[in-house]
């Protein structure tokens, strides 16, 4: 199917998208992705909700064993939604391939510096770009939020960890909600990754996958240590 053919099959909305048929190799590869992304973010939720369940409980000590942990579902999900981003963008670039786009609300995030850049891509995707630039404006977006919500929580898990944090119900409380933005980007890239599989062209498949699947080894925000393991006092 030439691109032009398909183009003229396209949905012309988002919401459309997210019901519309795509081939069953693409269905099986957004299937895999997202079951991915949301098993990652649930596993990352219910281990935030037990660490905050400790903590107002008073049981400081336990609720700082989990840091390791936590860590490391931050680091998995954060990463996974930003290589999504990643190789959404990079095709894009390289193919052409734009799919139906919707810019971010402020109003679903919680953390002041997640809202601040969603409402400017909101106010620029009104008043400023053509298809192309707010697509990828969005992508940039979000992959500012996403490094930012990572590069926070590494921080705080950090002071939890090294016994910094005064006041550990406190910092778990902001875990929570940088662990709220992070779904919330995750659910914005799955639905903005079903609209670009209705704009992909089959024979792009092959080289999307590519780089789709190919996630490598996870890394940390750069300039950070591998956080330790809490030592309880005696």
């Amino acid at each position: 199917m030439t691109r032009g053919r398909r183009a003229g099959q396209r949905s012309r909305t988002v919401r459309e998208d997210w019901s519309a048929w795509i081939p069953n190799e693409m269905d099986q590869l957004f299937d895999t992705t997202r079951q991915e992304l949301e098993s990652s973010n649930f596993i990352l939720s219910i281990s935030l909700d037990e660490a905050l369940a400790l903590c107002k409980g008073g049981e400081f000590d336990s609720a700082r064993d989990r840091v390791t942990i936590i860590a490391g579902l931050f680091d998995r999900l954060a990463l996974r939604v930003g290589h999504v981003v990643d190789s959404i963008r990079d095709h894009g670039v390289h193919f052409g391939t734009l799919p139906n786009v919707r810019p971010l609300s402020a109003s679903n995030f919680r953390g002041p510096a997640a809202q601040k850049i969603a409402r400017m891509d909101g106010l620029l995707a009104r008043v400023l770009f053509r298809e192309r630039t707010r697509f990828f404006h969005k992508l940039q977006a979000l992959g500012e939020i996403v490094e930012d919500l990572h590069t926070e929580a590494r921080a705080i898990l950090a002071g939890i960890a090294e016994g910094a944090s005064e006041l550990p119900g406190k910092a778990f409380e902001l875990l929570e909600i940088l662990g709220y933005d992070l779904n919330t980007c995750m659910g914005e890239t799955t639905i903005l990754l079903k609209s670009f599989f209705c704009a992909l062209p089959s024979d792009e498949l092959e080289s999307f996958r590519h780089k789709l699947v190919n996630l490598g080894p996870l890394r940390t925000p750069e300039n950070t240590e591998p956080i330790p393991p809490c030592e309880n006092e005696d």
